[in-house]
């Protein structure tokens, strides 16, 4: 790993993520989105990959995000207030959806509409689970994301669960992939929901550069 944070980026993480932080609305058509008022940070990844659990321990909620071991139970874009600065935006997981052909691809437009076309987007998490590693389905959303030159990073989820050589393979093949994404960024963030690790470090990233 490289870009190790300092301690001024890890206190305004902690700051930032002691806010209030309470559900605001959820869309399910472009017309449905807030205002685009405040800065943004997106979360998008394969359904059962852990948005909504890591979504309560970055905020210390755990009710806030309805988290299910049914894939697909997300259908819409929810967002979150947090302390009035910043909307955290749970994305509809792709690869798995109860529900039609047409909705699915309905579902996958408006996310492609959101992430390249809202203005106040400023961070975009891209969760991969590392008991899996990266999918054919994450690399076609990490191209999509460079085809429209947005920046984002990857945070890898349960890391509690795999063995620890397992999960150094892992990390080792997901930021030797980052080099052919010209849009992401060259490290990857491991994260345990469960025994709330790496969040110290997400959320001074993912403060830094916010205008608070």
């Amino acid at each position: 790993m490289e870009n190790k944070l300092d301690d001024a980026a890890l206190k305004q993480g902690e700051l930032l993520f002691r806010r209030e932080c309470q559900f605001a609305t959820a869309a399910s058509i472009d017309s449905s989105l807030p205002p685009p008022t405040i800065s943004e940070i997106a979360f998008a990844g394969r359904s059962n990959v852990g948005k909504s659990s890591l979504i309560n321990a970055l905020t210390n909620r755990n009710g806030l995000a309805r988290a299910s071991n049914t894939p697909g139970r997300t259908q819409q874009i929810n967002f979150f207030d947090l302390g009035g600065a910043v909307y955290l935006v749970d994305l509809p997981g792709y690869g798995y959806a109860v529900a039609s052909r047409e909705k699915v691809h309905a579902w996958n437009d408006m996310v492609r509409s959101y992430l390249r076309t809202r203005s106040t987007l400023k961070r975009i998490c891209v969760l991969i689970d590392s008991r899996h590693g990266l999918k054919y389905i994450d690399l076609e959303t990490m191209g999509m994301l460079d085809k429209a030159n947005i920046p984002y990073v990857i945070v890898l989820t349960k890391t509690d669960k795999p063995k620890a050589p397992e999960l150094a393979a892992t990390l080792a093949a997901v930021e030797d992939e980052l080099k052919n994404h010209p849009s992401a960024l060259p490290r990857a963030y491991l994260t345990s929901a469960d025994k709330k690790t790496g969040f110290a470090e997400l959320r001074g990233f993912l403060a830094a550069g916010l205008r608070l």
